[in-house]
C-alpha cells in the first residue's frame, strides 16, 4: 500500500474561540511495506494524524492518498490499534479476534485464520477466555490478532505497548516486527519513546513544535531484531534528541 500526505493541515475550531492549529504542512510518503514510526512529544499531534490516516476524521486542507486514491474515511485494508485493548467483554478471545471480520462478512476460511493468529500470538491456551481473565499484554494480543487476521494492507498502531511492563513490552515488539517482516503489511506505529522508535521502523518521521511540523526524517536499514544494547541505538537516540534539542529552542525563540 502506497501512502501519500501532501501540504496537510489539522485544525480544530472552538466555540467561540480562535481555531486551533495541530498540524501544519505535513508532507511525507510511505511505501509498501515500510515500517513508519511517528515520534514526538505527548500532545504534539501524533493520534491526530493516525486518525487522518485511518480516516476517522477528515483534514482541514491538503491530502492523504492511499493508492492514488484520495481517503474518504474508514476502510479494511487499514486496520487500526488504540493504547488500551478495545475488546467486547462479553465474548471469548476467538470471537474478539474473528468479530471485524463476520461484520464485513469476510467468513472464507475464517476459522482456520482465526485459529492461525491466535497460536501466533501465543493465546491457545486462552482461546476461551473472556477480555476480564487476560492481562494487559495478553489483551494487546488480542487485539493484534484481530487487526490482522483480516489480511489489512496497512497497520495503524496508536501507541499500543507505552502501558506494559518492560519485559512485556520487548517480547510484542519483536512479536510485531516478525509478524510485519512475513506477512508483509505496511505499518504506521505512533510512539513518543525514541528506543522504541530505533527499534521497530525502518523509517522515523519526528513531529514537533505547535503546530506540529516535520522536523526531521530519520531512515534506519539495519536488520531485525535490533537489541537494546545495539550501537545504532545510540547513535540514532543521539541524533533525534539532537533535533528534538533544536526545536525545543527555535519553540523558546519564538516566545
Amino acid at each position: 500500500m502506497k501512502i501519500e500526505i501532501e501540504k496537510l493541515n489539522k485544525s480544530y475550531h472552538r466555540k467561540g474561540k480562535k481555531s486551533h492549529m495541530v498540524l501544519k504542512d505535513i508532507s511525507f510518503s510511505i511505501d509498501p511495506g515500510d515500517f513508519v514510526i511517528i515520534l514526538g512529544e505527548s500532545g504534539c499531534g501524533k493520534t491526530t494524524l493516525l486518525n487522518l490516516l485511518a480516516g476517522l476524521e477528515p483534514p482541514s486542507s491538503g491530502s492523504i492518498r492511499v493508492d492514488n486514491y484520495e481517503i474518504a474515511g474508514i476502510h479494511p485494508s487499514r486496520s487500526m490499534i488504540f493504547q488500551q485493548p478495545a475488546l467486547l467483554p462479553w465474548l471469548n478471545v476467538r470471537d474478539n479476534v474473528a468479530y471485524g471480520c463476520k461484520i464485513r462478512n469476510d467468513v472464507k476460511d475464517l476459522d482456520y485464520r482465526v485459529n492461525q493468529f491466535i497460536e501466533i500470538m501465543g493465546l491457545t491456551g486462552a482461546a476461551d477466555n473472556k477480555p476480564g481473565q487476560l492481562s494487559l499484554g495478553m489483551a494487546q494480543r488480542v487485539c493484534l490478532a484481530r487487526a490482522l487476521v483480516g489480511r489489512p494492507s496497512a497497520l495503524l498502531l496508536d501507541e499500543p505497548f507505552a502501558s506494559l511492563d518492560t519485559f512485556t513490552q520487548a517480547h510484542i515488539q519483536e512479536e510485531l516486527t516478525n509478524l510485519w517482516l512475513s506477512e508483509k503489511f505496511t505499518a504506521v506505529f505512533v510512539t513518543h519513546d525514541i528506543d522504541e522508535a530505533i527499534r521497530l521502523g525502518n523509517k522515523i518521521i519526528l513531529l514537533a513544535g505547535e503546530p506540529a511540523t516535520i522536523t526531521a526524517t530519520f531512515e534506519i536499514n539495519e536488520e531485525y531484531p535490533r537489541e537494546r544494547n545495539h550501537p545504532i541505538i545510540k547513535e540514532f537516540r543521539t541524533k533525534i534528541l539532537e533535533r528534538f534539542k533544536n526545536a525545543y529552542l527555535a519553540k523558546r525563540r519564538m516566545l
